[in-house]
């Protein structure tokens, strides 16, 4: 993109701190992320901070390189990861756009504060899922009709083949079918978006903040998946609740461990 035109207005010289992230719930800061996740988070920052709409167009990856200190190499990763996303858009021969797809709505919808590698935020928005996804399969267990149910099943059983056969694109995205069918159950519409929203800022700290694999507990996902499955289809609320919050804080552990790990090694 060498002959992408920069925005009129430049990037403020100090607009784009790293974000710093929180360990073990104390004060004390350490940065845990490689360039390229910083540069991206910096690059969010951004175009929350200039209120920049669908649409509007971002700097050159040049210019960018050079308002952040940074190669354009690092900054060209960096803009992979919000192109995946779903953040930002690459034009050819065009440019670097903001995107106008639902991650820059949810975006618009959260007021642009969610920081994805900022880990109090991330633990804010752990709790938020746990109340939402909690009274969702509650709800499911009593609402599901059949063919819900069989969109559960099969989500769960495709999660379990991304595990055993080690796909992780397979995982993920069974892992996200899932929990959307839950929500889905629920027959309730502000549920269901309300998990939508969330799990998508998840998902953007997962990408930005830790790699997609396999991590060593995702077998522990794929049982956790079941028992939710199993409650909700047997029509026991207060299980299917008590399911889902075990799979939450589970995985918020996960998250938590591979934070200590990137910063303690």
């Amino acid at each position: 993109m060498d002959d992408t035109p920069a925005i009129e207005a430049a990037l403020p010289a100090q607009v784009l701190p790293a974000a710093p992230a929180a360990v073990n719930g104390t004060d004390e800061r350490r940065d845990y992320r490689p360039g390229y996740e910083t540069v991206a988070e910096r690059i969010l920052e951004y175009i929350a901070e200039e209120r920049l709409a669908p649409g509007d167009r971002l700097p050159t990856e040049i210019d960018l390189a050079q308002r952040l200190s940074t190669s354009r190499a690092v900054v060209r990763e960096a803009v992979k990861i919000l192109s995946a996303l779903g953040r930002v858009r690459a034009h050819k021969g065009r440019g670097l756009f903001v995107a106008d797809d639902e991650g820059m709505l949810v975006t618009s919808r959260w007021g642009g504060f969610f920081r994805p590698v900022d880990i109090d935020h991330v633990l804010m928005l752990f709790e938020f899922r746990r109340v939402q996804e909690m009274s969702a399969s509650s709800l499911a267990a009593t609402r599901a009709t059949p063919s819900e149910l069989r969109t559960i099943e099969v989500a769960m059983e495709q999660c379990r083949h991304g595990f055993v056969h080690g796909q992780v694109d397979v995982f993920n995205q069974a892992d996200e079918d899932f929990h959307a069918a839950v929500s889905a159950a629920s027959h309730n519409t502000f549920l269901v978006s309300a998990v939508r929203d969330a799990r998508r800022l998840q998902r953007q700290s997962s990408a930005i903040g830790i790699h997609d694999t396999l991590g060593e507990n995702a077998g522990a996902a794929v049982e956790e998946h079941e028992a939710i499955y199993r409650a909700i289809r047997d029509g026991r609320p207060d299980e299917a609740a008590e399911a889902t919050a075990a799979h939450l804080d589970r995985t918020l552990e996960d998250y938590r461990r591979e934070i200590q790990r990137r910063l303690f090694g």
